[in-house]
């Protein structure tokens, strides 16, 4: 079998294995069609069931396996493209690119390594991420945050209180309050970094739902940002962002622990 024969192979083993997940049931509404082809073809290439230097079929092949017009395959082919992930060439087709030239901080990149990645791994890189981005961020707003700022931390607090307990219900005012600091800023290069903020403060919050200590205990690490914010003290600020990471760390890190020790009951069980 030629290389390019062995390439277009791992293609149809990848395809087979997603089908009998469920990874690649037939699109057949027009809505979302291009995102879906993104998001099934991005997945197998993060999680290496597509590994660097895999060919992808040719253009009526791939539809036809896909389930989808060539318009769509085109436009989904773009995206995967703009994200580093593949590149195509006249007469070699298109072809998975190395990782290192993967777009990681792409939001939707960021969520497939979350689905594919060794979670351990997962878990330091995206806190190393925010340790390397955040508190260098909130000292400067503490020079720069206005009261429309500061205000919306405020209300986001109020909504973390309200929420208490409730992981899923404390995700979107702990955005809120996080996005606040960057928009406090005031600088556009800074602010468009906030998909991927968001990005990874949902993904780490997701990631921390088991936790044994639930939510309601961050709320005073948030207050203690705030409070520096609104005293203009960058390294008060800085050093409460260092400790509210730390901590929202430690809480991925229990919760990955329960839910390893859940399937290691449920595999012991299985085998009784």
């Amino acid at each position: 079998m030629t290389d390019l024969a062995l390439e277009r192979d791992v293609w149809s083993i990848a395809m087979a294995r997603s089908e009998t997940h469920g990874r690649n049931s037939p699109v057949s509404s027009t809505r979302g069609l291009v995102g879906k082809i993104v998001h099934a073809v991005g997945l197998r290439i993060i999680g290496g069931e597509l590994p660097p230097g895999t060919v992808m079929p040719n253009e009526a092949e791939w539809c036809a396996q896909l389930g989808v017009s060539r318009t769509v395959l085109r436009e989904a082919t773009k995206i995967l493209t703009s994200k580093g992930l593949v590149e195509s060439r006249p007469k070699t087709g298109t072809r998975v690119r190395p990782s290192e030239s993967w777009n990681l901080l792409d939001p939707d990149v960021l969520g497939w390594q979350l689905a594919e990645f060794p979670r351990d791994r997962f878990v330091r890189e995206i806190f190393e991420l925010r340790r390397a981005i955040e508190p260098s961020i909130v000292a400067l707003a503490a020079t720069r945050a206005g009261e429309a700022q500061l205000d919306e931390m405020a209300a986001a607090l109020k909504g973390m209180e309200a929420a208490g307990d409730d992981g899923r219900l404390f995700i979107d005012p702990d955005t809120r309050f996080h996005i606040a600091i960057l928009n406090a800023v005031d600088n556009a290069m800074m602010r468009s970094l906030s998909a991927v903020i968001e990005t990874a403060l949902t993904t780490t919050m997701f990631l921390s739902l088991g936790n044994p200590r639930g939510q309601r205990h961050s709320v005073p690490l948030h207050r203690a940002v705030y409070d520096a914010l609104r005293d203009r003290d960058p390294e008060a600020a800085r050093a409460a962002m260092i400790r509210l990471i730390d901590d929202a760390e430690s809480d991925a890190r229990k919760a990955l622990d329960v839910r390893k020790q859940g399937k290691r009951a449920a595999t012991r069980k299985s085998g009784q």
